[in-house]
């Protein structure tokens, strides 16, 4: 199935671009389009702090754009890896999916394009570069394929993904890099302990709609590791990619 271009438009704001962010030529040529509306490139990088500190009259924030990039990304993947591996099941194809666009792997494709240099932060966000930055990362690379999808339709979403995102397929398949972290440390652990690791949620904080969580993960009641993420599902997954690391298990 192919997306034609859209006529879906932006809300209309008081956009006015940042006179720091006037030359965005360089990321276009990273995004392989130019697009006709700089509105829409600015929201994709705009993230919702930026907007909350005074910055309102700039525009919108890329939550938005972060659900349509979503979509696109899961229909553009989901489509390539169907026609790679045509006798792999269903579980099969949704594992390597998985792989393909989970956090970390969107978070470095989009530090390798050199987003991080054009993204609106809050003065206190800028200044966090651990995980959260992965996340923000992350959400603005789905939202960059949101904003192709707005302003050059499915075919400038699709060449952007094709080039950026889909050539690490061969490597995340290939190094089972696909399969999650807590099913690798729980199988090493067992296999190297006898013993099925267990997970605690050691800290929840912040409002419903922004939730963060921390989970430690034991063995016989020893902690090895914590994780943070925006759910308890993802601070385990991050705990658990901390313990291989700590056991000496990554690989």
């Amino acid at each position: 199935m192919r997306i034609t271009k859209t006529n879906h438009q932006l809300p209309t704001s008081n956009f006015q671009l940042p006179l720091f962010m006037k030359n965005l030529k360089p990321l276009e040529e990273k995004l392989g389009h130019t697009f006709t509306d700089d509105k829409i490139l600015l929201t994709a990088l705009t993230h919702r702090s930026y907007i909350n500190e005074s910055h309102a009259h700039t525009g919108q924030h890329n939550e938005r754009l972060e659900f349509l990039g979503d979509a696109v990304l899961e229909l553009i993947s989901t489509e390539f890896l169907f026609a790679k591996y045509p006798k792999k099941t269903e579980g099969d194809l949704t594992s390597y999916r998985a792989g393909l666009v989970n956090t970390s792997t969107l978070a470095t494709v989009a530090m390798e394009l050199g987003v991080n240099e054009f993204l609106l932060l809050s003065k206190g966000e800028s200044k966090d570069i651990g995980r959260a930055r992965q996340y923000i990362l992350a959400n603005a690379f789905e939202a960059l394929v949101g904003a192709l999808f707005l302003d050059g339709g499915y075919a400038a979403a699709q060449q952007f993904v094709e080039r950026s995102l889909l050539p690490l397929t061969d490597d995340i398949v290939g190094k089972h890099l696909w399969r999650d972290a807590k099913s690798r440390f729980q199988e090493l652990a067992q296999d190297k302990t006898g013993v099925t690791p267990s997970y605690e949620t050691m800290q929840e904080e912040g409002p419903d709609h922004d939730k963060q969580f921390t989970v430690g993960v034991f063995l016989k009641g020893v902690k090895i590791a914590e994780g943070d993420g925006k759910s308890k599902q993802e601070a385990e997954q991050e705990a658990a990619v901390n313990a291989l690391t700590a056991k000496g298990w990554a690989r």
